[in-house]
């Protein structure tokens, strides 16, 4: 009865396994790693060898009975002495183990090897011989000690290492964090405690801490998977652990490996763009130093010129580069690289105008760094000149900060560049009633200039009628000087003077409002003697 039964299953299984063949023609370009057509038979981690199946019996279950099979035959063997023998079957060649089928070769997996079919079932009676007795040494008693043993020794090895971190770290750390404070209190010194030593030094010392704490879960990682690959049953796991870290690991290796001509390539450009930005710098340097002279360059050119031309390098540089750059052929690089320039361009409009802007201020040479100027009601002497703004010390020592956009867009007024050798011309407007004679007034205008220090006597001054007012005539006096830098204190001491001299001479500044029509009309009452007030004292 039980021969009947055996026969069935085993006349059914066969059956299954050569229609699954015949119903699916073999290809020499069937994908080695499609499940539904071709598997790898797998016993303790170890692939035997490749069996085909079809829609009817897909190759990884076919491969999954297998496998059961040989394990199966391996736990029940009493001893390791075992009869393996190949018998012509209806469907194709049979393996048995001491008289029980394991599995059948069928012509479709000849004709996919390439082999004849007695020769290919030969070899997989041998895989599956060997894979029975490394199973059964696998967990025979010695090996079982081994594994212990090895577990115990990388345990212990495990341990080692854990003691050492955690009671190392901080020794560590110190460490760190005191070589972080002496490299960096040059940097605390270069940007004027903008980095401070110990926000700096902390930052470091994070980063160090974390870069220890990711390389000890490396290490219990492998710990873990070593251990477990120790004991034949948890072998697979421990081989699924390591193929999901150590493969990409590999991957990232192997990547670097082929990137290597790249990197190269990239470092070659990288010397050549720092050389030549070395070299320019000498270059500017000696300009700078007057070693040699160029015909019309200014020497306040020379800072933006150089980080111009800087620029202008790593440009070139990063387009030569471009096409080595890993994934730099990726449609998500260039997608992230289309990204990133739609939006320097959709919000630098301000900054690169600004920009654009400065060069013209630069070079242009309206305005220079010590000059004095006013833009709108802004007036200071120009501190610095930078590519996004000019910086401005107002007469009030108060730092103004201009963007270029506007300096460029404004009318600016410097009253520290020489047009011709006169100067400067100051000049103030009073309003003086119609009833004093004109010659007097033009004469204490004059005088209250002459008083003024600063004010040259050569060109020298003189008065206009700038307005017949309702109830005043406008005189403008006018005089030059070469001090641009004090001019508000040049204008406050001519009006100073002015008033001191029109009322020595009891001369009525107008007030700038209309009361009334006076009685008496305002006209000179006589003609002037042609003598001010201080003019007879001095004669007296």
């Amino acid at each position: 009865m039980k021969t009947l039964v055996y026969t069935l299953i085993f006349l059914t299984f066969g059956a299954v396994e050569a229609m699954a063949q015949t119903d699916t023609s073999p290809s020499d370009d069937t994908p080695r790693d499609d499940p539904s057509f071709l598997a790898p038979v797998i016993v303790d981690g170890d692939e035997l060898f490749l069996v085909r199946g079809s829609s009817a019996l897909p190759a990884k279950e076919r491969a999954e009975r297998i496998q059961d099979r040989i394990t199966e035959a391996a736990e029940t063997l009493t001893s390791d002495t075992f009869d393996i023998t190949i018998r012509g079957g209806e469907f194709g060649e049979d393996i048995l183990v001491n008289g029980k089928m394991v599995s059948v070769t069928t012509v479709a997996d000849a004709e996919f090897e390439q082999m004849e079919i007695d020769v290919l079932a030969g070899l997989q009676a041998q895989a599956i011989e060997a894979a029975i007795l490394k199973y059964r040494e696998n967990r025979s008693q010695s090996a079982r000690i081994d594994s212990a043993l090895s577990a115990v020794a990388w345990s212990v090895g495990f341990l080692i290492v854990s003691f050492l971190f955690f009671t190392r770290r901080r020794k560590v750390s110190n460490f760190v964090e005191k070589l972080a404070r002496k490299r960096t209190a040059q940097v605390e010194a270069a940007t004027k405690s903008i980095l401070q030593r110990k926000a700096l030094t902390s930052l470091i010392n994070f980063f160090v801490m974390i870069f220890l704490w990711a390389c000890y879960l490396i290490l219990f990682y492998y710990y873990l998977s070593f251990v477990l690959l120790a004991f034949a049953e948890t072998r697979p796991v421990a081989e699924l652990l390591l193929k999901y870290v150590s493969e990409p690991l590999l991957g990232v290796v192997r990547a670097i490996i082929a990137y290597l001509p790249n990197l190269i390539m990239l470092g070659i450009i990288a010397l050549i763009a720092r050389y030549l930005i070395q070299g320019i710098g000498i270059f500017f340097d000696n300009l700078e130093q007057g070693v040699f002279e160029i015909a019309d360059f200014e020497k306040h050119w020379i800072g933006p010129t150089f980080f111009l031309t800087k620029i202008l390098i790593i440009v070139i540089a990063l387009v030569f580069a471009y096409p080595y750059i890993p994934g730099s052929d990726s449609r998500a690089f260039q997608g992230l690289t289309i990204l990133a320039g739609v939006m320097v361009s959709l919000g630098s409009n301000t900054v690169v105008s600004n920009m654009m802007a400065g060069l013209f201020v630069i070079y242009r040479r309206s305005t220079n760094v010590g000059d004095r100027i006013q833009v709108g009601d802004k007036i200071g002497d120009v501190v610095e000149i930078k590519l996004m703004e000019t910086v401005i010390k107002s007469i009030k020592n108060e730092m103004i900060s201009i963007p270029n956009a506007q300096l460029l867009n404004s009318e600016v007024v410097n009253f520290s560049r020489k047009v011709d050798g006169r100067g400067i011309l100051v000049h103030t407007t009073v309003g003086i009633g119609y009833e004093e004679p004109p010659k007097k007034i033009k004469a204490m205008l004059i005088e209250a200039a002459h008083r003024t220090q600063g004010l040259k006597k050569n060109p020298a001054p003189f008065v206009l009628w700038t307005q017949l007012a309702d109830y005043a005539i406008n005189y403008e006096v006018n005089a030059f000087t070469s001090r641009g830098s004090s001019l508000p204190k040049i204008r406050s001491d001519l009006h100073e003077n002015i008033v001191d001299v029109f009322n020595e001479n009891g001369t009525q500044i107008m007030t700038p409002s209309y009361i009334s029509d006076p009685e008496v009309p305002k006209i000179p009452e006589a003609p002037w003697d042609g003598k001010l007030a201080h003019s007879s004292t001095d004669d007296a």
